[in-house]
Formats: structure tokens, C-alpha cells, sequence
């Protein structure tokens, strides 16, 4: 999978939004498309990834067919995309994947396994009360998981920042074994739709 692949999958979708193919809400990404692929070079087929609502590009990485994911995507799942055959999980719950995350690490730390959990979540679900929990308890346990913080600057229409009264987020300069956080300009599209038909 190429970044030229995951910008082209995308427009697509946007496109059978705007001609009202897909009647169920969507969240598009771009301009992380170069992290993405960075981090999926570590992650294997064996491993687990857990993401939100936003969870395209982690189903193409993963290995999910592109033809199987638009179906699903065209039936409405866009936003709770789950895959067991391909170790993948997402929902549109904000935080919702947080404790399945740690409760599948405790699962592999138990068992002596040797995958891991890669867990995905925004910037302003990082500020939430259970990502602070899920983090510190994976962390404390020492347990095989990752967590992802996707930065770009949005909550619905609201300014991360702004909302939560800060300059700098909580895990912004707390990278290490366990946390990566990154910052990239997803404004091609707004938080949900395509910018044409609905915008929230």
C-alpha cells in the first residue's frame, strides 16, 4: 500500500458520499499518510490494532482487501469497522477502544505471546479520563501495547487547545515505549462527511 493508494481509496469514498451512495456517517483522513505507513512498518500480522471511528488507512495497512472494506464502508459500518480475521477493531465510541486494548494486552502478557497491541486515538480523546487510566495502567503492568495519538488539531469543530485550556497536551512531550504522538494538517476534510454534504 502506497500514500498515493490510501489518498486515492479515500477520494473515492468522498466522492460515493457526495453522490448519496453512503447514507451512514464517515470520517476521511488525510496528510498522516507518511506516519501512517511509517508505523505500520512495525506492526505485524499477528498484532492487534485498535482504533476509532477514523480507521480507513489502519484497515488498508492492515491488510484488509480494498474491495471488502468499501463494501462495508458503501453498507454503513464506516465508523465501527471490525475485522477479526485481520486483528483489527474500531468504534465510534469516543475512548471506547481504550480498556479492549489493555484488556487484549493482558490477554498476550498472560499467554506469553509474543504480538502486541496497537492502540490509535485523537488528540482530544487522549485528554479523557479513561485514556489517561488505560495508559497508565498498560504502562505500569508493563504490558505489550502501543498507543497512537493522531493530532490534527480537531474535536468535532473545536480546537483541542482551546476546549481543554492548554499549550501543550498532555502526551505531546511524553514519548517513549509506549506513547507516540504525532501532529499532521487533516484539513482536507472536515471532522465527519466530506465538506459537501454534511459538516460536524
Amino acid at each position: 500500500m502506497t500514500k498515493e493508494e490510501l489518498i486515492s481509496f479515500e477520494a473515492e469514498i468522498a466522492e460515493c458520499f457526495n453522490r448519496l451512495m453512503i447514507k451512514a456517517p464517515i470520517h476521511l483522513s488525510n496528510g498522516n499518510e507518511e506516519k501512517m505507513l511509517e508505523i505500520f512498518q512495525n506492526i505485524n500480522e499477528d498484532d492487534w490494532v485498535l482504533c476509532s471511528w477514523r480507521s480507513h488507512y489502519q484497515c488498508l495497512l492492515k491488510g484488509v482487501p480494498k474491495d471488502r472494506l468499501k463494501s462495508d464502508i458503501m453498507s454503513g459500518r464506516s465508523i465501527a469497522l471490525c475485522y477479526r480475521d485481520y486483528r483489527i477493531i474500531s468504534s465510534g465510541i469516543v475512548a471506547g477502544v481504550l480498556p479492549i486494548a489493555a484488556g487484549i494486552a493482558i490477554d498476550i502478557k498472560n499467554k506469553k505471546g509474543k504480538n502486541k497491541v496497537f492502540c490509535f486515538m485523537g488528540e482530544m480523546t487522549s485528554e479523557s479520563g479513561i485514556a489517561h487510566e488505560s495508559i497508565k495502567y498498560c504502562i505500569n503492568k508493563k504490558l505489550p501495547i502501543h498507543f497512537i495519538i493522531e493530532d490534527n488539531g480537531k474535536s468535532v469543530c473545536t480546537d483541542t487547545k482551546e476546549a481543554w485550556g492548554y499549550d501543550t497536551a498532555s502526551y505531546e512531550k511524553y514519548p517513549n515505549e509506549y506513547v507516540t504522538y504525532y501532529k499532521y494538517d487533516g484539513s482536507k476534510y472536515p471532522h465527519s462527511g466530506s465538506g459537501k454534504r454534511i459538516q460536524f
